[in-house]
């Protein structure tokens, strides 16, 4: 089995792992002690590997076992081996160090709860359908930090096209704007069931999952006496101090 992230110890000392079943374990700086049973307990993962007949890993100025990657969630996984009992928070990132570690039965397990099945198969699934969407999110990003300098709040504004309907009046739509129509981020049309405000929830979330505080309001467009009002666009308000 190919291990490229952990480097062979070659004629490095280390601890008789074989002669003691309680093993110290550094990951990333987080500390571990558990026994050898443990990490061993499903044959096909990586970790039984690394801890099956001679040791494959570098050891601390202390002794422990080094692998160099982030301890944070390690703990869940442990728990996992140890009790069969699944996290009930940070899912999708336990699953990810549960695909690294290639605990097969842990990540069809996670892969199976409701936190994950929504996203994935839910929300992921619908923002598939919306075109460009991923793109849409990283422009509007990009324009907010540009609008920042020397301000509370950078206000972008979107325009939400649910139908092909939708799509055909847009150019009627952005033109009755009155704001920099060059500046607008236009989402849809998509064809699957979730709404309007179902996309705008998506957006806010995508946006804060990267640090960003954020909101998102209706633009209320002033009527006039022969003139149409589209509602189709939000403001995206990003509040930075």
């Amino acid at each position: 089995m190919s291990l490229p992230d952990y480097k062979s110890p070659g004629k490095q000392s280390s601890p008789a792992i074989l002669h003691s079943p309680v093993v110290q374990l550094n990951i990333g700086g987080h500390l571990f002690s558990t026994s050898l049973s443990t990490l061993r307990k499903h044959p096909d993962s990586k970790l039984a590997d690394l801890f099956s007949g001679q040791p494959k890993l570098r050891t601390d100025a202390e002794g422990r076992y080094f692998i160099d990657r982030d301890g944070t969630h390690f703990g869940a996984i442990l728990e996992f081996l140890r009790t069969d009992r699944l996290p009930t928070e940070n899912i999708q990132e336990v699953h990810r160090e549960a695909v690294h570690y290639n605990i097969k039965p842990l990540v069809k397990q996670l892969e199976e709860t409701p936190q994950f099945f929504g996203e994935v198969v839910g929300r992921q699934q619908f923002l598939f359908r919306v075109p460009h969407y991923k793109e849409n999110i990283e422009v509007l990003i990009r324009i907010a930090r540009a609008e920042a300098i020397a301000a509370r709040h950078s206000t972008i504004m979107i325009c939400v096209l649910r139908t092909e309907e939708d799509l055909g009046l847009y150019d009627n739509a952005i033109n009755s704007l009155e704001a920099d129509k060059e500046s607008v981020v236009t989402f849809g049309p998509w064809k699957a069931l979730p709404s309007v405000k179902d996309l705008l929830d998506c957006i806010r979330m995508d946006i804060e999952s990267q640090g960003y505080r954020v909101s998102i309001q209706p633009h209320c467009m002033d009527k006039g006496f022969l003139s149409k009002s589209y509602n189709y666009f939000y403001k995206v308000i990003f509040t930075w101090w």
